[in-house]
């Protein structure tokens, strides 16, 4: 018992960091200069920020506990633990920007949780080794890629409860190819860690770092309880599909567990769509009430 309960324990210590990281790393998001979707040199201005460097690090900090707990105890334990995180990050959000959480954030929360933690708990889990040929490692970075610019591109004309959904969708589903390739990457580099050097690292590399630019552009929109949960929800379920469908892990055999994977599915969406509806938004994210006026008096000076 007590050997299982180190994981547990670390697990929970990861999710409550990876809480905290992002919820830093919101506040500076939604201050940064710039329009309502920034462009990449958003991200030079955030890496001069000491809180939002302070949040990356807590983010690193939590993805490497959540790795160390999965090596002590078994998935079906740890990734509902580590999803307990979203719940974290709506409590942090709300008490950095000194609003209160509400009944219905915390019930939608419970929700996106149980929906993730259903889905990953009925696919499969493969041990074998991986194998993603170059071509199409590039071909599936090259359609995330593609596909977040045009949601990044047209995010502009989009009010800002469906850009936070967008941009986070688009943000998890880059990270979760990230996933994906770095599971290639590390899995393949255990007898020999020459492998790395690869360019396949190169794409996950970029792959991140695009990912990393739209979760900070969602995070700038002040709905970050939605922004987050999307990203939980896109991050790990990109990851499976990447598994199921390329790595040759496979899919729920049977029509069950399919069907409960769709409900699952649904009850996942159906809270992240209600925390993007809350009215619980950060004050200071670009067209907020706090912006507005902070604008109105300085134009008026």
């Amino acid at each position: 018992m007590a050997v299982m309960l180190w994981p547990v324990l670390i697990a929970v210590t990861g999710a409550f960091s990876l809480a905290l990281g992002s919820a830093l790393q919101e506040r500076d998001a939604v201050r940064a200069p710039g329009r309502q979707v920034a462009r990449t040199g958003f991200l030079l201005h955030l890496l001069r920020q000491p809180r939002w460097l302070i949040g990356t690090a807590a983010v690193v900090l939590g993805a490497s506990l959540h790795l160390i707990a999965l090596s002590g105890a078994p998935l079906t334990i740890i990734q509902p633990l580590g999803v307990t995180g979203l719940l974290f990050a709506i409590v942090l959000s709300a008490v950095f920007n000194r609003q209160r959480v509400g009944v219905s954030q915390i019930i939608a929360g419970v929700a996106v949780m149980g929906g993730l933690t259903g889905v990953l708990a009925l696919f499969p889990h493969s041990s074998d080794i991986p194998v993603l040929p170059t071509p199409m490692a590039l071909a599936l970075a090259g359609t995330t890629i593609g596909a977040g610019l045009v949601v990044y591109l047209t995010a502009h004309w989009m009010n800002s409860g469906v850009r936070a959904l967008l941009l986070a969708l688009a943000g998890g589903a880059a990270l979760g190819t990230t996933s994906g390739l770095a599971r290639v990457i590390t899995a393949n580099a255990i007898g020999d860690w020459t492998r790395v050097v690869d360019w396949l690292t190169l794409l996950a590399v970029v792959t991140a770092v695009f990912g990393a630019l739209l979760m900070q552009n969602a995070y700038r929109t002040g709905h970050f309880s939605a922004a987050y949960a999307t990203l939980l929800i896109t991050d790990p379920v990109v990851g499976v599909a990447i598994g199921a469908f390329l790595l040759g892990e496979g899919t729920p055999e049977t029509l069950g567990a399919q069907a409960g994977a769709l409900a699952f599915s649904g009850l996942a969406i159906a809270g992240t769509i209600t925390l993007a509806r809350a009215r619980h938004r950060n004050p200071e994210a670009p067209g907020g009430r706090r912006r507005s006026e902070t604008t109105a008096r300085f134009r008026t000076r």
